[in-house]
């Protein structure tokens, strides 16, 4: 079964490679989705995998690699897409 996250991150959560950790991450926990800086600093991800594993990226993004402050998550879940095999980064 395939669950669907979408998350958009405040806080100090660009300038930190968050895009290349998170893609690491992703890679270790087989997701699929993409992770992009947006126009007015915020991250957003979109996670797309078995549901423990979403979870646990899920916990990872709430946290953040090193350097990085999670100040806030917004989060909704989406109907999956079964045509996503990959994690990209994206802009």
């Amino acid at each position: 079964m395939l669950v669907r996250a979408h998350l958009w991150l405040t806080g100090r959560v660009q300038g930190v490679a968050f895009r290349y950790y998170a893609a690491a991450k992703a890679k270790e926990l087989m997701v699929s989705g993409f992770i992009r800086n947006l126009d007015d600093g915020r991250v957003e991800v979109v996670i797309q995998g078995e549901p423990e594993s979403v979870e646990k990226m899920i916990h990872w993004c709430r946290k953040g690699p090193p350097h990085a402050i999670v100040k806030d998550a917004i989060m909704v879940y989406e109907d999956p897409d079964p045509e996503w095999k990959n994690f990209e980064i994206r802009g």
